[in-house]
């Protein structure tokens, strides 16, 4: 089943992300290499797809895993938690229905 994980910054984060984020990457791009990622990215903290120094206000995952204990520890384990990045990180069930 498919779960989002819809994670929120601290403010002022873009250093922090900056620094966590090939581990980062490298975490999701193992999720695409197993099938399992259908979709990831940062929420610019502006109308813009390069926010420049205005950085990120979060990210969205959505992705396959067995359950939701396995969504949520996975989404504990991301080196933006372990750096600071996030204020609050929400993971629940998923449900595709269009396209």
């Amino acid at each position: 089943m498919y779960y989002a994980i819809i994670s929120e910054d601290v403010s002022d984060s873009l250093e922090k992300r900056k620094s966590a984020r090939p581990a980062h990457l490298q975490r999701l791009e193992e999720l695409k290499q197993q099938g399992r990622l259908f979709v990831a990215g940062p929420h610019p903290a502006i109308d813009c797809l390069e926010p420049g120094e205005a950085g990120f206000s979060g990210s969205l995952v959505i992705a396959e895993f067995d359950s939701l204990a396995e969504a949520q520890a996975w989404a504990d384990d991301d080196p933006y938690v372990a750096a600071g990045v996030y204020q609050q990180v929400t993971v629940k069930p998923f449900k595709q229905v269009l396209p």
